[in-house]
């Protein structure tokens, strides 16, 4: 595929949207279908098309395999700090209510806050699965 003009095009055209698509799927997850996850797996498979069209070392170069590796545990840090911010607070864990001055507040602030850490661990996730098995020897 390294010649395909059309397929080029196409996909370069078509990336900015499923990027776009991703967000919304984030950030309207609590009001319908959707959320974290699986806005990461539509990130997910965007840098997947990427790597089919252009080649995985090129992906490499666009997401880093340093920065998958990072973007991991930086989810589970998100999902755990919401908990624990409500622990820090008077509340249990992962109790929005007490995060902001609103109870309503908090619990729609706390709800994105954990959607975003599994978003973040769910994109970095599938990236590195699809690394690693895109680099093994045949």
């Amino acid at each position: 595929m390294k010649h395909d003009l059309i397929l080029r095009v196409g996909v370069k055209l078509l990336l900015p949207f499923m990027l776009l698509f991703a967000l919304y799927v984030q950030f309207h997850g609590d009001f319908g279908p959707g959320g974290g996850f699986q806005a990461g797996v539509i990130a997910a498979a965007m840098v997947i098309l990427y790597a089919v069209i252009w080649g995985v070392p090129a992906a490499r170069r666009v997401v880093p395999m340093g920065l998958v590796e990072r973007m991991i545990p930086a989810g589970v840090l998100i999902y755990a700090g919401t908990g624990v911010m409500g622990l820090a607070l008077g509340g249990n864990y992962l109790d929005y209510f007490v995060l902001l001055h609103d109870p309503a507040h908090g619990q729609e602030w706390g709800i994105f806050a954990v959607e975003a850490g599994v978003f973040v661990t769910v994109s970095g996730t599938m990236t590195a699965i699809f690394y690693t098995f895109a680099e093994r020897e045949r």
